[in-house]
């Protein structure tokens, strides 16, 4: 096991020396200026689309950006597998060059807490001075700001973000999207529903933000792969405040996540702690919004469907009948990809916990035939092997169905399994609540399935 320094540098000016804390560490560096000086990797553009709406970004919006986008780099190049403790636990140290050193200074350490929480590893942010020559990373405009924009929400092209888009655009809320994507399947659900959304609501009725941003061996060779991700929500969020904190007001970040998945409580010992994504939980959306407040960025960042089920958030979706239509080109999958190894185009597998959820909740708030194309289309036309990928999950699914009928109760101490739920001391019933109904909503898609060793 080996500790990793990812360096960020600006440009070839950017020759300052860095002094690396962990001398034995593999030490890379990473340019974010491309040949013509405007920053690379998707960010440059997302700084010209802003500016193309009147809008102009604080420096140190771009600098929490710069620090997303160098924790995705390290996260997706360096392998859990060849340098983690007991296969997960890396040690990552990042050094960025930040508009306001004294600023930064002060949140380093809370950085390290918040990255461990969000991914298992052990982070250690070092930061210095931009150089000189880039001082100032953010693209003039010489337009008028864009009137009448209404915040930020987050669309992935998923079933949640897609409903929180039909909610906000049929109560008259006029919306920046903002999308992240590096994968082609996670692209084409994005673009062909905001295609359809502004066909129906008008090319008027919302403006997008969308972000290609990905690191390959061209960008950053350490010669591995890492596929888990856990850090990419924190990129998620940076790309959103960037684009909120531009506003010139204050301006709310909405993260739709439904409950049960926002919470993630682990279904079984083998599922807790960094195994399960963090994305939405309320403990790390507090730390991100600590971070951002301490960086004097007008931006607040909420969850609205936190304590509503997948299946409650369909079945209240203010245009049903237009989520029927347009759903099955939503994407859920954790993998699509992985329907290849099946010699099938990439679509929905149908068994991993996301899709299970998805399943359960078109079920519950649609009431008619799932339009979506999964690999496996019937859970219940075979056995499911529960030492494999198609019946891991449904078996952990179900015994946690039967230890919350045996103990409702169970509920309110299972929620703070995946993490501290101290930012939000009134609303741990609630939370309780909806992992109790979310869990029951799945129970009913899995009457008559059987998952057992093979």
């Amino acid at each position: 096991m080996r500790r990793f320094s990812l360096v960020a540098r600006l440009g070839a000016k950017d020759k300052a020396k860095v002094a690396i804390v962990q001398g034995d560490s593999a030490v890379h560096e990473l340019d974010f200026l491309d040949g013509d000086g405007r920053l690379a990797f998707g960010l440059g553009q997302a700084l010209e689309q802003l500016s193309g709406l009147g809008l102009r970004t604080p420096e140190a919006a771009i600098d929490l950006a710069l620090l997303a986008a160098l924790v995705n780099a390290s996260d997706t190049r360096i392998s859990r597998a060849v340098n983690g403790q007991g296969g997960w636990t890396r040690e990552i140290d990042l050094y960025l060059p930040v508009h306001d050193r004294d600023q930064w200074s002060e949140i380093t350490e809370h950085v390290g807490r918040m990255l461990r929480f969000l991914t298992g590893d052990r982070w250690r942010l070092f930061v210095r001075q931009r150089p000189a020559s880039h001082k100032t990373l953010a693209t003039d405009t010489d337009k008028l700001p864009l009137h009448g924009l209404q915040g930020v929400s987050l669309f992935s092209g998923g079933l949640d973000s897609l409903i929180a888009a039909i909610d906000t655009l049929t109560s008259g809320g006029r919306p920046l999207f903002v999308s992240h994507y590096w994968d082609a399947e996670t692209a084409k659900a994005q673009s062909y529903l905001l295609e359809r959304l502004e066909t129906k609501f008008g090319d008027d009725a919302f403006k997008s933000l969308r972000v290609r941003l990905g690191f390959d061996r061209n960008a950053l060779d350490t010669g591995q792969v890492e596929d888990t991700q856990r850090g990419r929500s924190f990129l998620f969020y940076a790309l959103a405040t960037l684009a909120a904190a531009s506003f010139g007001m204050r301006t709310t970040v909405s993260v739709p996540e439904n409950g049960l998945i926002a919470l993630n409580v682990p279904l079984d010992p083998l599922r807790l702690g960094a195994l399960s994504t963090r994305t939405a939980h309320p403990h790390f959306m507090a730390s991100v919004q600590r971070l951002i407040d301490s960086l004097e960025l007008d931006a607040t960042i909420e969850n609205p469907y936190r304590h509503q089920t997948k299946g409650e958030m369909v079945g209240d979706c203010a245009d049903l009948p237009y989520l029927r239509r347009i759903v099955g080109s939503s994407m859920s999958c954790s993998s699509p990809a992985k329907a290849r190894y099946k010699g099938l185009s990439p679509r929905h597998c149908g068994y991993c916990v996301p899709c299970m959820i998805r399943r359960a909740s078109l079920h519950a708030g649609l009431g008619t035939n799932d339009p979506t194309t999964y690999t496996v289309e019937d859970l219940s036309a075979q056995t499911l092997r529960s030492d494999r990928a198609e019946g891991e999950h449904v078996r952990s699914f179900q015994l946690m169905v039967e230890r919350l009928r045996a103990d409702p109760g169970l509920a309110r101490i299972l929620v703070h399994k995946p993490g501290p739920l101290i930012d939000v001391p009134a609303e741990i019933p609630s939370y309780a609540d909806v992992f109790r109904r979310g869990v029951f909503e799945v129970a009913d898609i899995l009457d008559g399935v059987v998952a057992e060793p093979g």
